[in-house]
């Protein structure tokens, strides 16, 4: 489970240090790729695989699911952290996820997000009083 928030610098390389607590978990390869709201989803290689399990149990004829798997793995790139715990991270990628120098990882469960600092700071502003005006559970009998 990825959890916080963590304020990394991308270098003039395009690399990205991971969260120290999560390099562990993260050292045998990922998948990043893009996210909705123009982040960037980082998966462990096995949550990944477990979508990509789902996806391919998806019929074909249901154009949501291919839509979403085109973009899903056209835009993928597996990578393993170097041994100083760092990822590249594709120019294509940035430059969907608008990312330039400081960025935002954040845990979101089963995933890592990398946001651009700024993206994040605005996401975060209108989500926050969304989230705290929330009146009805978000999962019955749960929250």
């Amino acid at each position: 489970m990825f959890l916080g928030t963590h304020a990394p610098r991308l270098d003039q390389k395009g690399r990205l240090f991971l969260p120290a607590k999560y390099r562990d978990e993260l050292s045998g390869g990922l998948v990043i790729t893009k996210g909705q709201e123009r982040c960037l989803y980082v998966f462990p290689m096995e949550e990944f695989q477990r979508i990509t399990d789902a996806l391919r149990s998806a019929p074909v004829t249901a154009k949501s699911a291919r839509d979403y798997s085109r973009v899903l793995f056209a835009s993928a790139s597996d990578e393993v952290p170097d041994k100083q715990g760092r990822i590249t991270i594709p120019p294509g990628l940035r430059e969907y996820a608008g990312l330039e120098r400081d960025c935002v990882v954040i845990g979101a469960n089963t995933r890592l997000e990398i946001w651009a600092a700024h993206a994040w700071a605005d996401y975060e502003a209108e989500q926050d009083q969304a989230f705290a005006d929330l009146s009805e559970e978000v999962l019955p009998g749960v929250l």
